[in-house]
């Protein structure tokens, strides 16, 4: 059984969180939750609140232990941009991409 967890519209860049979300995929929740906890990186603090969420919804929707389960899948997407400019000299102007993700914690308690 799969349980899914979604956070949208993230500020965070999405190439910057792909690699922490790597570092979760096929570890066990207890593990992936003191990674995310320890981690002083901006990503840890979205992906462990997402994993959080994702425990909650299996223990509340579906009455399974958070100790059994592992993070099968964790994916950043990317969302939408904010288009900005930045003021440069000779009154010329240079374009800013504020980038966001989509994040998506799959756990799986290793049951078909």
């Amino acid at each position: 059984m799969d349980i899914v967890a979604t956070c949208r519209y993230v500020r965070l860049s999405p190439k910057k969180a792909r690699d922490f979300a790597r570092e979760l995929q096929g570890r066990t929740v207890p593990v992936a939750l003191s990674l995310a906890q320890f981690s002083d990186r901006k990503a840890a603090t979205c992906l462990g609140k997402t994993l959080k969420s994702a425990i909650a919804n299996a223990e509340n929707n579906h009455k399974l232990s958070a100790e059994d389960l592992v993070v099968k899948e964790a994916v950043v997407e990317e969302g939408p941009r904010l288009k900005r400019w930045m003021a440069v000299s000779r009154g010329s102007a240079h374009p800013i991409q504020r980038r966001m993700s989509h994040v998506r914690i799959v756990l799986s308690d290793g049951k078909a």
